[in-house]
């Protein structure tokens, strides 16, 4: 059974609320891990780094410094594609915390700024999640990489704070997943049982208007 990782549960103190209590907190497997859409990205950045290779193997045999430099931004953003996006993952991964209490779901950064991205769980609308015993949990909608101008899209980087908070490459998915959704079932009866009363209460004076009317 996953617990608190005392280290990550100090890190959290000071973001916690009155009357809140962590239940669970951790960090991203350190690990290079692949996920879906590396299946995508991974031949596009190939194919691409390739072609402006190509390119600059050209430009520097026609000694057309035009072409040299034209070539080079395609370039260092193909090699970021290909290598580069793996060290930004590792780089934010070591400053990445994850925790979980009786009231929210936190995930706090400390790369080059203090940051936080926050969800109470009676608001989560969904929890998506990808992969076994290690994966990565959205407390939201998982938004694609790419599409039209108008849709709404997430980032390269699981690890970047977006609008959906991001568990990204945990190893107690499972676990945390059921915490996590445990907690927001018991929210929203509180919820129900807290109208339902409220309801109950004021029932009679609206029958005793009723009755006036």
């Amino acid at each position: 059974m996953a617990t608190c990782n005392v280290d990550v549960a100090l890190k959290f103190q000071p973001e916690l609320l009155s009357s809140e209590t962590l239940l669970w907190s951790g960090r991203p497997n350190p690990k290079v891990i692949f996920h879906s859409d590396d299946w995508q990205l991974i031949p596009f950045s190939l194919v691409w780094t390739g072609f402006f290779v190509f390119w600059e193997g050209q430009a520097i045999r026609t000694h057309s410094t035009f072409m040299i430099l034209w070539g080079v931004p395609f370039l260092v953003f193909g090699q970021y594609f290909v290598w580069g996006r793996f060290l930004w993952d590792a780089w934010l991964k070591r400053r990445t915390y994850y925790g979980v209490t009786n009231r929210r779901v936190l995930v706090l950064q400390e790369s080059w700024k203090h940051r936080t991205n926050i969800i109470y769980i009676e608001t989560i609308p969904t929890i998506e999640r990808e992969g076994n015993e290690t994966g990565t949990l959205w407390f939201g909608t998982k938004y694609p990489l790419s599409g039209a101008r108008s849709t709404q899209k997430r980032s390269m980087s699981r690890f970047s704070l977006d609008l959906v908070p991001v568990f990204a490459d945990i190893d107690d998915m499972n676990f945390v997943y059921s915490l996590v959704l445990g907690l927001k079932d018991k929210s929203l009866s509180r919820l129900s049982i807290g109208t339902n009363a409220s309801r109950r209460k004021y029932l009679p004076t609206a029958s005793r208007q009723a009755q006036a009317d």
